[in-house]
């Protein structure tokens, strides 16, 4: 297929290397200039993904309309906060109807719109329904060095998934379809935010048994959000859900946990401040979150946040268990 992948950070950097190795041809798009410079000059992105080689045969530029120049697939690989901008600057330059995908992970601020919907606001009117979206525990140093990964397409339109699903699988890279798009979407974005509390358990000092309590509560809480939006609670039990999560709350790659020890920027930030939005609005109990918007945002201590988290008042574990 002729893919065009909008965004050469680590995650864009490591799937247009994935797909140039399955035989596709490949245009990568950047942004800034200096830096299609930087990785048409040097053949490796040493800033976000160190020590991978980028085949000559991926074409890498600046210019939008040559990236996407007769595109059977797009995918976008950008921060949430560019998704909008970038999605109205390629819509009157796609032609045809090429499966488009988001590989990011995000929810807008302010509308509360998922990555795959900002998509279909943006672009023609033929891409509503038919956007698919790759999520799953897979982080691109990982991808990259072809260690065994496991990911899911999701999508109401089950064709355009399984389209996703044969051009991206290899030996080390397994994806499976999911037509519950928003608990997929919702799932990789909300578990940033826990992940941001796990990197603030760590700087705390605390162990193991706080960080599974952490997990544990944060992927309910995920979940009521999710299930109000309509998502299938199982998706929460899943790849993109439980798999996610701990990925991303255990890895020495992950940006979201290591914002709890150090000032770095992260998507997870902006995701803090878009789910303490969403989960107002919809009126769904997130105390996880609630918590971590005040310490970053509020300048709550965060050992006076676990404090409060811990000394709620009492209740069950599940809630149709209030007998």
């Amino acid at each position: 297929m002729n893919i065009t992948v909008l965004g050469a950070g680590s995650w864009g950097t490591a799937l247009s290397v994935l797909l140039d190795g399955k035989g596709h041809t490949v245009r990568t798009w950047e942004f800034f200039p200096e830096a299609v410079e930087a990785l048409n000059r040097d053949r490796e992105n040493k800033k976000m993904l160190p020590g991978i080689t980028i085949p000559e045969a991926i074409l890498i530029t600046n210019d939008m309309p040559e990236a996407l120049e007769a595109a059977e697939l797009v995918l976008f690989v950008i921060p949430t906060t560019a998704v909008r901008p970038t999605a109205e600057k390629a819509a009157p330059l796609i032609e045809g109807e090429p499966v488009v995908v988001n590989a990011g992970k995000g929810i807008e601020r302010g509308t509360g719109a998922r990555i795959s919907q900002i998509l279909e606001q943006e672009l023609p009117d033929r891409f509503t329904g038919h956007t698919v979206t790759f999520s799953g525990p897979s982080h691109a140093e990982e991808v990259s060095r072809k260690m065994p990964t496991t990911i899911v397409a999701a999508s109401p339109d089950h064709d355009a998934a399984e389209t996703v699903q044969r051009a991206f699988s290899t030996e080390t890279l397994r994806v499976y379809t999911n037509i519950d798009q928003v608990g997929v979407e919702l799932a990789g974005s909300l578990k940033n935010v826990i992940a941001v509390a796990a990197g603030v358990l760590d700087g705390l000092g605390f162990g193991d048994n706080s960080k599974g309590a952490l997990m544990t509560r944060g992927l309910a809480e995920i979940s009521r959000l999710g299930q109000e939006l309509g998502a299938d609670p199982l998706t929460f039990a899943g790849l993109s859900g439980m798999g996610d999560l701990i990925t991303t709350c255990i890895s020495r790659h992950s940006r979201n946990r290591n914002l709890g020890e150090m000032v770095m920027v992260a998507e997870g930030v902006n995701t803090v401040q878009s789910a303490t939005e969403l989960a107002q609005r919809h009126g769904v109990e997130m105390p996880i979150t609630e918590m971590m918007y005040q310490i970053l945002f509020q300048g709550k201590k965060a050992d006076e946040a676990v404090r409060e988290l811990m000394t709620r008042d009492l209740k069950p574990e599940l809630e149709h268990h209030r007998g």
